[in-house]
């Protein structure tokens, strides 16, 4: 698209500032996405997370010139920019979206239903592209948002229009429609999905086929009473139908699968049809009608149809066949877990499997209450009717059916959750088949699939990275407006994955990241990272790298100061940032008082490094007991400071807060704080409350009864008092397990109660007592520490701290990451 700005604020109920009349041929809605800045118009719309106006100095020096904002906005402090001045930001997206539209008078097709959206909207491109030239949603942008972006990629050149809508309630398609503007209707298969923003089907089908509103023509299938019902009570538009009645247009006669293809034999306008397509499954079959009915309507000649039927292929955007563990392959169609299409998915499963033996997982379905019987009971009857070798059923409602699923030949497992499935079940289970994995988006059955992708050691952390934004977000609620974030991610993120945590925290915009040595600082690098990145403990072998990667290192003593003034002369490098670490009273690294005269007219001199922050470090500002050393240690750290920048003569960043500072000690925020062990959801000041973002967890491998003559584990440690029962759990001391909660100086977490430790931890597994626990049963899940058993509460029985049994756990524990 090419809209000068001025047109652009005319099309818009808006407030315009213009000082130059820039043309516009992009729309941006994301700071991290900027290809052209000169000719792109940002869009600040609100979110729940974050607000795009909070990222306008960040584009504005990036070059961008033009913005959307609200009214309340303060542009005064921007020279030689375009604000676009409005009462919503959204609305304003898709009142010019809708505008923009409405000059082009070339065929738009609308896609909207529940079921096979995008893979229609592919196929159609892919059927017509060589009569039209072609512009489509990019992906599945069927939102709000996503609309008004697609139909502002149309442009004078194409001749046809294909966009997706997607809706969850009442009242969102008419935009939709006002936006696409479709004069050509398809909707896809209706199932439950999203059933919940809607009183019943029929309203649900009612607010869909908004999109239709002045269209000419609507292809639906005409086997679906309540869709003919209510289509033709609403239009008097030409509703196209295909499907096996009699009031469908395209009747179609028969299918005939075969070597993994199907030939549809129908009657169109009394000349009888027939075409093939490379599939055999039903959700295949049934999108390849809707695009027939499409080119027919097109008056696309019979013969071209029969051969481009052929090139159709799978769209990898919902089902998907992956090859995993044990010799399985996967059937991932987990993006949504309606009755109608959980029907075409059990067909796709049994055409692919052939004879091998099949497997279902399945969750409770979206939109439907345990009180309809009659969709959880025609599920039975479907899959007691196919030669299913196994079915895992996972979630509340649909373990209530479990006994109704048993019969002879079916093997049947329940789950309340999805946790609680990937706590009981190993991957030696699934050998040689194949595994339909069918699951509403809450029950984060993609976590299921990595899982069966790849075989590994039971015992794992899950580190919740919306618990991490969540910590961060409750942090900065407690800073001044001014003072930024370094985030702590050394050592492994206090074990919970370097690279992870820190593309999670680079995402949610802090300014900083620190660790501990320049190999991790490189691995951030190669993953992508790209904030500003402190080395606390930089060494001279490394300063190469440190130079490559755009590392900056902390300075803290004479001997590495010269060593790195050296290696930038002989490299010729001037004004290289560096942090200067001082000593207040940690006593472990950093430049005393009485040595600061000296660095500074060092560094003046030799002009080799430029000072970015000063820092230091509290020794105990989590203790109220020393709050008089704390405040000490701060008004000396602002002494120094003041003392080096009057002799340096420019400003740096200041800080010295950790996590527990932040609160207990606001006068320490300086510009900058450093967010370590909080961000983790370990709060030790108490001062507010933390999510829980590591859980380590781990399953019984056994459970036994031992007398109480008998002993448990290594050097006969573990002495019972009366008869109990056992249980020996997949972890211990190389899984980073302290050996010191050996007898009973610790306990795990189980249904509900404490289980102390029994025995001296071994290296692989560790024994716990069970025998007031009588529920627990081999394959359960145990929590090392998490939600229910804080991490703090084993530390302190280690004698320890947080940081240590967090930052210990090994590596070879998998870490699985979760966003909820």
């Amino acid at each position: 698209m090419k809209y000068s700005i001025q047109k652009i604020s005319e099309l818009i109920s808006c407030k315009a500032i213009i000082h130059s009349n820039n043309e516009i041929e992009h729309l941006l809605i994301d700071s991290r996405k900027i290809a052209n800045a000169s000719s792109s118009l940002f869009f600040a719309l609100p979110g729940p997370r974050r607000d795009g106006h909070d990222f306008i100095e960040e584009v504005y020096n990036r070059g961008v010139r033009n913005f959307v904002v609200l009214n309340d906005f303060n542009y005064s402090n921007y020279t030689e920019t375009n604000f676009i001045v409005v009462n919503n930001v959204l609305t304003a997206l898709q009142e010019f979206a809708s505008t923009y539209r409405s000059q082009f008078t070339y065929p738009v097709i609308g896609i909207t239903g529940s079921n096979g959206k995008t893979i229609v909207k592919e196929w159609l491109n892919l059927l017509l592209q060589s009569d039209f030239n072609i512009v489509r949603s990019p992906r599945s942008y069927n939102s709000q948002i996503g609309v008004p972006l697609s139909v502002c990629l149309m442009n004078a050149s194409h001749t046809l229009g294909i966009f997706e809508a997607g809706i969850s309630t009442v009242n969102e398609m008419d935009n939709l429609q006002n936006i696409i503007q479709p004069n050509i209707g398809i909707l896809t298969n209706l199932g439950s999905a999203h059933s919940n923003g809607f009183k019943n089907d029929e309203e649900k089908i009612i607010e869909k086929i908004k999109l239709f509103k002045n269209s000419k023509v609507i292809i639906s299938n005409g086997d679906n009473e309540l869709v003919n019902d209510v289509l033709e009570k609403t239009y008097t538009s030409k509703i196209l139908y295909w499907g096996s009645g009699s009031n469908c247009n395209l009747q179609i006669k028969s299918y005939h699968k075969l070597n993994n293809q199907t030939t549809i034999s129908a009657e169109f306008e009394g000349i009888d049809l027939k075409f093939t397509v490379p599939f055999t499954d039903d959700a295949s079959i049934q999108n390849a009608c809707s695009c027939w009915a499409i080119l027919l309507y097109l008056k696309i000649e019979i013969n071209e149809i029969q051969s481009r039927m052929l090139q159709l292929h799978h769209v990898e955007m919902r089902m998907q066949l992956l090859p995993i563990i044990n010799n399985c392959v996967l059937i991932n169609d987990s993006y949504s877990n309606d009755i109608s299409s959980f029907f075409i998915a059990l067909d796709y499963l049994n055409t692919n499997a052939g004879n091998k033996k099949k497997t279902i997982i399945i969750s409770d379905f979206s939109g439907i209450e345990k009180t309809n019987l009659e969709v959880y009971k025609s599920l039975i009857r479907n899959i007691k009717s196919r030669n299913i070798h196994r079915v895992i059923g996972i979630g509340e409602i649909i373990s209530e059916f479990e006994n109704d699923f048993k019969v002879e030949h079916i093997d049947t497992r329940f789950f309340k959750s999805t946790d609680e499935f990937l706590s009981s079940i190993n991957s030696n289970h699934f050998k040689d088949e194949y595994i339909l994995l069918k699951g509403g988006r809450a029950f984060n059955f993609e976590r299921i699939s990595l899982w069966l992708q790849q075989k590994s050691h039971q015992t794992v952390m899950e580190i919740n990275l919306t618990a991490i934004v969540s910590n961060l977000k409750e942090y900065q609620k407690h800073l001044h407006p001014t003072t930024k974030v370094m985030a702590m991610v050394k050592a492994f993120s206090y074990g919970s994955g370097s690279i992870e945590i820190a593309k999670v925290l680079q995402f949610n915009k802090v300014d900083y990241l620190a660790v501990a040595y320049t190999d991790e600082g490189i691995d951030l690098r190669k993953a992508g990272i790209s904030l500003p990145i402190l080395i606390l403990n930089v060494e001279e072998e490394n300063f190469d790298t440190l130079i490559e990667y755009n590392l900056e290192p902390e300075i803290f003593s004479f001997n590495i100061y010269h060593q790195f003034n050296n290696y930038l002369k002989s490299q010729a490098i001037h004004d290289f940032p560096v942090h200067i670490k001082v000593n207040t009273g940690m006593n472990r690294l950093g430049f005393d008082e009485d040595e600061i005269e000296n660095l500074v007219k060092e560094i003046s001199t030799n002009k080799t490094m430029i000072i970015k922050s000063v820092l230091s470090h509290l020794v105990a500002s989590e203790d109220s007991s020393d709050d008089n050393f704390t405040t000490n240690q701060i008004n000396l750290f602002e002494k120094i400071c003041n003392q080096i920048e009057n002799s340096i003569g420019y400003s740096f960043t200041k800080h010295i807060a950790n996590s527990a500072a932040i609160l207990r000690h606001t006068n320490s925020q300086f510009d900058m704080v450093r967010l370590g062990i909080g961000l983790y959801g370990v709060n030790s000041s108490n001062q507010f409350q933390l999510q829980t973002v590591a859980s380590l967890k781990t399953t019984i491998a056994q459970i036994r009864k031992v007398k109480a003559t008998e002993t448990i584990g290594y050097n006969r440690k573990g002495v019972l008092t009366k008869d109990s029962i056992i249980a020996t759990v997949r972890i211990g001391y190389s899984d980073g397990y302290n050996r010191i909660l050996s007898n009973k100086k610790g306990s795990m977490y189980l249904h509900g109660k404490l289980a102390p430790i029994i025995g001296n931890i071994c290296m692989d597994m560790t024994m716990i007592d069970i025998t007031d626990i009588p529920e627990a049963k081999e394959n359960d899940v145990v929590e090392v520490f998490g939600k229910n058993l804080p991490v703090q509460q084993v530390a302190t029985w280690c004698n320890t701290i947080a940081y240590e049994t967090l930052s210990t756990i090994s590596q070879r524990v998998r870490r699985i990451y979760i966003e909820e």
